[in-house]
């Protein structure tokens, strides 16, 4: 059974910490070329990142997806929360890749 990708990381994170809200994006469609579960977005609230600097929690992410950012995912954003910091945040959109505006226009 081939899982896909972004169920591998989201299953990951969910068994790293106590999550309160999980929205894992796959983002590949706004990317130039072939980028087939490649790009996403992950927005993560949870109470494990209190007291952390947003610099320690982008490592500790990165921590846990290690092995996906060395194989099939290129990009990661994230946008990573405490839950105080959720009530009072929106999270952005992602822009389009350059090179798919261009390929667009």
């Amino acid at each position: 059974m081939n899982i896909a990708v972004n169920e591998i990381m989201e299953s990951k994170v969910r068994s790293s910490m106590d999550v309160q809200y999980l929205q894992l994006f796959n983002e590949s469609h706004m990317h130039a070329g072939p980028s087939t579960d490649s790009h996403f977005k992950l927005v993560l609230v949870s109470d494990g990142f209190n007291g952390m600097s947003k610099v320690k929690r982008h490592q500790f992410i990165y921590g846990v997806l290690k092995d996906e950012l060395a194989g099939p995912v290129h990009a990661l954003a994230l946008h990573l929360y405490t839950p105080q910091e959720w009530d009072q945040t929106n999270v952005p959109d992602s822009p389009m890749c350059e090179g798919k505006n261009i390929k667009n226009k």
